[in-house]
């Protein structure tokens, strides 16, 4: 049995947690065992899943909440813990706390994986600027620490490495079970009940309410959209700090009763086939792993040019837009593509540009299980 010991799971149901257990679920479960280390004072996402397959979650308290406590737990974690794992799997979005390789070296963990999973860091302003050099720094002593070099995308891995580094780097794909997202219209007529939608036009957005998302510039493409079509509705999918934010725009913006803030979801699997076009603004991204999900349902999406990598085009009706355009010239691309009913509901048609894009899980976990065992070739 191969033990790996996970980190990277909040209780987010976010899209590092959603890739984890993408490739959890299929990974053989008498040659792989995953336990996982958390800094969430919550239930993580996908708690009861972990335990079904006999994993087991330690908790120990965050950097951010109590900084000596914080070290004092992880310290000991991995001092009584290190030798009982053949491997550290770490998901990161940045290098800016890099304790956790630090101690799984030092207490005995002969491999150790950094998967990364951004292109930018989330803040901005001095303490972004702070945040970064930190990042930068840690960026030259990755090869002290870490045997295994992983990234979602060429993109995230050009951001996330040294130059030294990038020729180890192994793109490990945000692959996902494509037919699970599969376009219904019982899902369909379910919720469009439920929440009065009828056959209103219905723009879609899913990820958490944050600066990288850009749910507000999203809110002033709506706003344009109405005058197109005054009876459609925005619906927001997520949570995040910039929340209240988001809806005193949306009143000022004098569009608060067509916005629908939904918050989190468990399981988004339904809403895709509500939604009639997929609007994804993020200012950046690793690779976004909704934008495969709302591909996998067939719906049209319009995603951000040079922000998100190319490669996570899969499907034809998946389009890039500048921010460097108008809110304006994005609602008139979306009425121009509801225009033209580009959903794709032919359920072959994206399997084959999924098994193509080689986003398709089943062949992926394979490849990716025999990375851990060490019997594949990079």
């Amino acid at each position: 049995m191969y033990k790996v010991l996970t980190f990277g799971m909040t209780d987010n149901y976010g899209g590092v947690e959603s890739v984890i257990m993408n490739y959890y679920r299929k990974f053989d479960h008498k040659k792989i065992k995953m336990d996982f280390l958390v800094t969430s004072s919550s239930e993580i996402a996908y708690s009861s899943e972990i335990k079904k397959y006999n994993g087991k979650i330690f908790a120990i308290p965050s950097r951010h909440s109590s900084p000596i406590t914080y070290y004092k737990s992880v310290k000991e974690f991995f001092k009584n813990h290190a030798r009982e794992y053949d491997c550290f799997w770490i998901n990161m979005n940045n290098l800016v706390n890099i304790d956790y390789l630090k101690l799984a070296k030092k207490y005995g963990i002969k491999r150790i994986i950094i998967h990364a999973h951004n292109t930018q860091l989330m803040e901005t302003g001095i303490k972004g600027k702070i945040r970064e050099g930190i990042h930068k720094y840690n960026k030259k002593r990755l090869l002290r620490y870490a045997t295994d070099f992983w990234a979602c995308s060429q993109d995230a891995a050009n951001w996330f490495y040294d130059k030294k580094v990038l020729s180890k780097v192994c793109i490990i794909r945000n692959a996902l079970i494509e037919d699970k997202f599969s376009y219904k219209e019982s899902n369909r007529a379910k919720l469009r009940k439920k929440y009065s939608l009828g056959n209103k036009t219905v723009i879609g957005n899913i990820g958490r309410l944050n600066y990288q998302k850009n749910q507000s510039f999203l809110l002033d493409i709506f706003a344009q959209y109405l005058v197109l079509d005054k009876s459609a509705k925005l619906l927001l999918i997520g949570k995040g700090e910039e929340e209240k934010a988001l809806k005193d725009k949306a009143k000022k913006l004098d569009i608060a009763s067509n916005v629908i803030f939904l918050g989190m979801k468990e399981n988004v699997i339904p809403w895709y086939s509500v939604f009639d076009i997929f609007v994804f603004p993020s200012h950046f991204e690793g690779l976004g792993l909704v934008l495969l999900e709302a591909q996998a349902n067939g719906v049209s999406v319009l995603a951000t040019k040079n922000a998100i990598p190319a490669d996570v085009k899969v499907n034809e009706n998946l389009e890039f837009i500048s921010l460097s355009k108008s809110a304006k010239y994005w609602a008139e691309k979306i009425k121009k593509n509801l225009d033209n009913n580009t959903r794709i509901k032919n359920k072959e048609t994206i399997v084959t540009n999924f098994q193509k894009a080689n986003y398709d899980i089943d062949l992926e976990a394979e490849r990716v299980e025999k990375l851990f065992l060490n019997t594949a070739i990079k």
